[in-house]
């Protein structure tokens, strides 16, 4: 166990020092990538705040309008009847929305009902299962400029939901349902 600890801590100076030596012996000059990596980097960041604050809003409006609230008395009967907690119903449709919303709810989750839970370990494995589908979409395809993203968009949430359906049937099946 110390080995792997060892390795791990190791591992990512050991990279970086690989990196800049095969690029010295390529004669890369590496400073000065590095340096236009950087300023290409803070380009990056200030071109993608415009759709990250709409994005915010979005999330904002959504949840405060009661819009959120609505849609899980509308569907909760139907996802408890499956065998799905009433309580991560609103964890799935946050998650393709906003990560760090959905790591909120993830917490408040654990807090709750314990991290041995079954609506705890569900929470945790939905967390990793899923993406932030809409989110990458509206920040990262804007940011570059791509205006037709509905394929991609059905790829993305195709991949949520066999996420969540994965994760459930996983999740009951390893730890056990109810």
């Amino acid at each position: 166990m110390e080995l792997i600890s060892g390795i791990s801590l190791g591992f990512i100076p050991i990279l970086i020092g690989f990196i800049l030596l095969y690029a010295t012996f390529k004669q890369v000059p590496t400073y000065e990538s590095f340096v236009e990596g950087g300023k290409e980097g803070i380009k990056i960041a200030v071109s993608i705040i415009p759709f990250l604050v709409g994005m915010l809003v979005a999330i904002t409006v959504f949840r405060a309008s009661g819009a959120l609230d609505a849609l899980m008395k509308w569907i909760r009967p139907a996802m408890e009847a499956i065998g799905i907690p009433a309580e991560i119903v609103p964890l799935l449709f946050i998650r393709p929305i906003s990560g760090t919303a959905a790591l909120g709810m993830t917490s408040d989750l654990i807090k709750v009902y314990g991290p041995d839970s079954f609506i705890g370990r569900l929470a945790s494995v939905l967390q990793g299962s899923t993406d932030t589908t809409f989110y990458v979409l509206t920040v990262y395809f804007g940011a570059v400029g791509i205006k037709k993203m509905g394929d991609a968009l059905k790829v993305g949430l195709l991949a949520d939901i066999v996420g969540i359906v994965v994760a459930i049937i996983v999740v009951a099946f390893v730890f056990g349902a109810k």
